[in-house]
């Protein structure tokens, strides 16, 4: 039913969004529907992801064959009860011995398994870091430089986590393999454009499409700097990964539980409630944060002043992970996350454009680094920085998002979500 709440509380209306479509990714809601049927031996339960305990409980709390055991590993601060399923901690976005002994634990848990066993897998955002076992010859030291060197260099998460496949043994399906002959059943909650299961965590239980061949082009491309470990594997082309072939893969079922484009329709359900016209542009954008946030502006511009391509009032949804280039011999400048950047970079580019409103936020209530999800734009926002002092373009040269908007009163901050289907930008036009 119509309202005028969109009108007299954007920044309410926005937050009501983000809600729906977060609400769209829980686990409780998506699991039941997916479950495998039960075995005549053992069920035992592995998984790594900021979903991945809120996941275990979901499963725990629907399941009616034999019991349950079993392990997930999340980042610190993203725990919940799971029962019977032990639920462990380690480090995010760059991997830490915990991220080791959780991925050891995994495979020494899913040994010795027979046909009559089924090992029911629940992996989400964040698994890549959380679960962490070096190919051969690699030290946990070198898997914590290459992460930090790809996480500054602009690649895509695909890109990124071609690289993470080909120098690791448990995942790009090695996980998979070492649960043979046992049946898998992997649940997955995307974060990743394109909703490709071997992007998700780095696929530990799906087959591997890409080889080393692929990873050292990345690693050319992005002129990374990596360890001499690392770079010798990745030359020597040897191959551990599994491929679609392997008949270790026979049997297997593989559900993709919750999407960004799922949760961009359930928000764009919610807005047309609200008498609010609603267009999904896209749920899997990539690129540079503040190229994306320029983007936007434009189209929102081109709403605002002339009704193309959409009439006012609309909102515009969209979904998919932008990175952030990172210059300099700091890991990091300022408190940046790509949720934030992407709306400053917005901000800038909008120039005060009256009735535009946004949110731009990370489904997993944390953007980048900090226990922040987003930030909310006005079409005041540049005028009240500049009464406060703070210099939008020097923020957005210095990535520092969480700063700019801290100062403004216009963070988001939600926690923890318990789910994760990546970024949620929502562009209101009135």
């Amino acid at each position: 039913m119509p309202s005028d709440a969109p009108l007299q509380n954007p920044r309410a209306f926005l937050t009501t969004l983000f809600e729906a479509a977060v609400a769209e990714a829980q686990p409780g809601l998506r699991i039941p529907s997916c479950l495998p049927q039960p075995p005549r031996g053992r069920v035992l339960v592995v998984g790594a992801g900021k979903a991945a305990a809120q996941m275990a409980r979901a499963l725990e709390a629907c399941w009616t064959g034999p019991s349950l055991r079993g392990l997930v590993v999340v980042p610190h601060g993203h725990e919940v009860a799971a029962g019977a399923i032990e639920v462990l901690h380690a480090s995010h976005p760059v991997p830490d011995d915990s991220s080791v002994k959780a991925a050891l634990r995994m495979k020494a848990l899913v040994s010795g398994l027979t046909a009559d066993d089924l090992v029911i897998a629940l992996f989400s955002g964040g698994g890549s870091a959380l679960s962490v076992e070096p190919a051969s010859g690699i030290s946990l030291r070198d898997k914590q430089l290459l992460n930090q060197a790809l996480l500054n260099s602009g690649a895509s998460i695909s890109e990124m986590n071609c690289v993470r496949r080909q120098v690791s043994a448990i995942k790009g399906g090695q996980l998979a393999a070492a649960c043979h002959p046992a049946r898998v059943c992997t649940l997955l909650i995307s974060d990743v454009p394109g909703d490709h299961p071997e992007d998700i965590a780095s696929g530990p239980t799906v087959a591997d499409p890409s080889d080393a061949a692929m990873a050292l082009d990345i690693v050319r491309r992005y002129r990374l700097q990596l360890p001499e470990p690392v770079l010798a594997h990745l030359q020597s082309g040897v191959a551990t990964t599994i491929k679609a072939d392997d008949p270790r893969l026979e049997g297997h079922e593989v559900h993709m539980i919750a999407t960004p484009q799922q949760s961009l329709q359930a928000a764009a359900e919610v807005a047309r409630r609200h008498g609010i016209p609603a267009h999904v542009l896209s749920d899997r954008f990539e690129g540079e944060a503040r190229d994306m946030g320029g983007m936007l502006a434009a189209l929102a511009s081109q709403i605002a002043q002339r009704g193309e391509p959409f009439a006012r009032p609309c909102v515009l949804l969209s979904g998919g992970e932008s990175t952030v280039t990172l210059s300099g011999s700091r890991p990091y400048e300022g408190r940046g996350g790509r949720n934030v950047e992407c709306a400053l970079a917005l901000a800038l580019a909008l120039r005060g454009q009256p009735g535009v409103y946004a949110l731009m936020a990370d489904t997993d209530g944390v953007d980048g680094q900090e226990p922040v999800a987003g930030a909310f734009v006005a079409p005041d926002t540049l005028r009240r920085a500049h009464a406060l002092g703070v210099l939008p373009q020097r923020s957005l040269d210095a990535h520092d998002g969480h700063g700019f908007f801290g100062a403004l009163g216009d963070a988001f901050v939600t926690g923890p979500t318990h789910t994760n289907v990546n970024d949620f930008r929502a562009v209101l036009v009135l």
